[in-house]
């Protein structure tokens, strides 16, 4: 079973590769969506695969370091790609959220989007 929160942010960023003069090297904004999906059976006792409140505090910190920021002044997100902004919501997440399943980022006004599921096997066996 699976069971998601989804959050807004509201941010600036530029994309430090983009060619000199493309729109995406100077600085804009985006209204991002970012939606946090867990893996879990119900708990016997609760019914619940993990409570939506407990997910919510563990988003919060996350959300507040994104929402109204330049994200390229934001710790690991110099360049913040859909890509970059849903591996570094899932590295603050992980640890965090038992069953993280996957990480989906939108840009909404762009009909854009990133959908994650965590580092390969071959990542993980090389980081283990």
């Amino acid at each position: 079973m699976r069971i998601y929160r989804e959050f807004k942010f509201e941010a600036a960023h530029y994309l430090p590769s983009a060619p000199p003069g493309h729109p995406n090297s100077r600085i804009h904004g985006h209204s991002f969506r970012a939606r946090v999906v867990i893996d879990g059976e119900p708990d016997a006792e609760t019914g619940l695969v993990f409570h939506f409140d407990a997910l919510s505090d563990a988003i919060e910190d996350s959300r507040d370091a994104l929402d109204h920021r330049l994200l390229n002044e934001v710790d690991g997100l110099a360049a913040p790609t859909l890509e970059r902004i849903a591996i570094w919501l899932w590295q603050r997440l992980d640890n965090k959220v038992p069953g993280l399943a996957q990480i989906e980022i939108h840009r909404d006004s762009c009909s854009e989007g990133c959908i994650y599921t965590g580092p390969s096997r071959s990542a993980r066996m090389a980081a283990e």
